[in-house]
């Protein structure tokens, strides 16, 4: 790291060449050949000499300089190595899961995938290599949707693409028409905002084309429903998990499940029911932090609609989200709230010091590096029970309408798209 200076310059000479920084610096009596030079050597002779104890001063500022750099590399070499050993014992654990999850689960799907073993491994996350399958037989196919629908509905889809001669800008126009297999135009807009930094879903990409032909067939499928925004994220993490047929199967039936409709249909009162069982949980778990969001009137909805509308695959980063996704398709929507109130759990201490247009800026952007282990911590250290009621007691008990007030203002919803800085925000008013 340091290279000794062993030698002064001198005149140059068949055992002493030239450098060729001589030629610039002519007014020095020598050429330094590194910091080192600078600490430990003699001052030029036209200089005065060096004291001793500066010149000791100097060597021990030397050493110590070095004693820390070898420090450092250290450190930064045993960090390496136990990088390394962790990541040997995540791929071999992820292996042994794998197996297990192939010879013993999955073949005998219906009788273990209720057991505690299989759903201690569910939340332990599912191997990548069969995530898809797990995640098309935990969501079912309660539609009876088949590979021969599927390709009927994008062929609709296609023929509806070739008769559209004029690309439709006036999104409000779309998506307030009758017909909502219109809404097929928004769909190349979105798909550009899908998963940007991953480069696959853009068009040229490799799965441009795919996700483009899932969304348009779901279009048509459910022309009552059409494409709505957060969509297409839905749509990309299954087709990263599943064959095109079989991710558009999947997907059909997640946003037929009530929570999911609720929301795409954009169903005000429906899903003024669920903020207002959310806020019952949030109230008992984190009741703090409770006060605080409401002391600055920071309603669920204003971080809330874009973690549920996307499945907090825009929200988290993918390998997370993931994760999510496995114990959200074991346990149903209640996990989608339960992981909201992780999230708030991990940041409370953050979020407690913020005023208004922080905490929403910082919830609906999270940041980009959490630690997985950590964040499943604290949705675990979350209970799901409010005065002996679970989830779905408490969502039938609450009143949505009776909550109205608290999510109806429009300043509100149009100062944190503002903050957002999003052109693909998802946020509704409530009036």
């Amino acid at each position: 790291m340091f290279i000794e200076y062993e030698t002064k310059s001198g005149k140059a000479g068949p055992g002493n060449p030239t450098s060729p920084r001589q030629g610039v610096r002519k007014n020095l009596d020598f050429e330094p050949l590194s910091t080192t030079a600078l600490i430990l050597e003699d001052r030029p002779a036209n200089l005065p000499a060096k004291p001793a104890e500066e010149a000791q001063k100097h060597r021990q500022q030397y050493e110590e300089m070095v004693a820390q750099a070898k420090k450092r590399e250290l450190k930064e070499a045993q960090k390496r190595k136990k990088q390394l050993e962790d990541r040997c014992k995540l791929e071999e654990s992820i292996g042994t899961a794998a197996q297990i999850w192939n010879q013993e689960i999955l073949p005998n799907w219906s009788t273990m995938c209720t057991s505690r073993r299989v759903r201690d491994l569910w939340w332990q996350g599912i191997p990548p290599s069969v995530r898809g399958k797990v995640w098309s037989l935990a969501v079912g196919n309660e539609l009876n949707i088949t590979h021969e629908l599927y390709n009927i509905c994008l062929a609709r889809a296609k023929e509806k693409w070739r008769s559209s001669a004029v690309l439709t800008t006036d999104t409000e126009d779309v998506l307030d028409s009758s017909d909502r297999e219109s809404s097929l135009e928004l769909i190349k807009l979105d798909i550009s905002r899908t998963f940007p930094q991953l480069c696959i879903f853009q068009q040229g990409g490799p799965y441009y084309d795919v996700l483009h032909s899932i969304l348009g067939a779901y279009t048509c499928y459910r022309p009552d429903v059409g494409y709505v925004q957060g969509m297409s994220f839905i749509a990309a993490v299954l087709i990263l998990n599943l064959d095109t047929a079989d991710a558009f199967i999947a997907f059909a039936n997640l946003l037929n499940k009530p929570c999911q409709m609720a929301f795409f249909r954009v169903d005000h009162s429906l899903m003024l029911t669920y903020f207002a069982a959310f806020e019952v949980f949030f109230e008992e778990n984190l009741p703090k932090l409770f006060a605080h969001f409401k002391k600055n009137n920071l309603t669920p909805d204003i971080y809330l609609i874009d973690w549920i509308f996307t499945l907090y695959s825009k929200s988290l980063p993918l390998d997370l989200a993931c994760r999510v996704w496995d114990v959200f398709c074991r346990d149903g929507e209640e996990f989608l709230f339960r992981t909201a109130l992780g999230v708030l759990r991990l940041y409370q201490d953050v979020l407690t010091s913020m005023d208004f247009i922080h905490m929403a800026q910082f919830l609906t952007r999270l940041p980009d590096l959490i630690p997985p282990e950590q964040l499943f911590q604290h949705i675990a250290a979350v209970h799901m029970t409010s005065r002996n009621r679970k989830w779905a007691q408490v969502l039938t008990a609450t009143g949505g309408p009776s909550l109205r007030p608290h999510f109806s203002c429009r300043v509100k919803v149009f100062l944190i798209r503002m903050i957002s800085n999003s052109c693909a925000g998802l946020f509704y008013s409530f009036d």
